[in-house]
């Protein structure tokens, strides 16, 4: 099954998340006696899953709006065309 770019990053922010999520959870139930070097390196890794759910949410939010647009672009030229062509018709019928 393929993704197209959207989904795949989409996707990727959520399992970042729900890493994130599962790690605070599990640190407020398992990991309570956690201590110096292991206790940093562990909220490291919640900080780098946070983070990486964070840069896939910009990502994802700047492409959108790349994607928009170039569509209202698009349909700002597709529309000055059709005014284009209806008014050379006018005069075509005018004359």
């Amino acid at each position: 099954m393929t993704y197209n770019s959207t989904a795949r990053r989409r996707w990727f922010g959520s399992v970042c998340l729900l890493i994130a999520i599962a790690l605070l959870v599990a640190d407020e139930y398992f990991f309570k006696g956690l201590n110096g070097v292991v206790f940093l390196m562990y909220w490291l890794a919640c900080f780098v899953f946070t983070m990486l759910a964070i840069c896939a949410a910009y990502l994802d939010v700047r492409s959108l709006r790349r994607a928009t647009r170039d569509e209202q672009r698009a349909l700002f030229e597709n529309t000055l065309q059709n005014i284009s062509k209806e008014k050379s018709g006018k005069t075509r019928d005018s004359e």
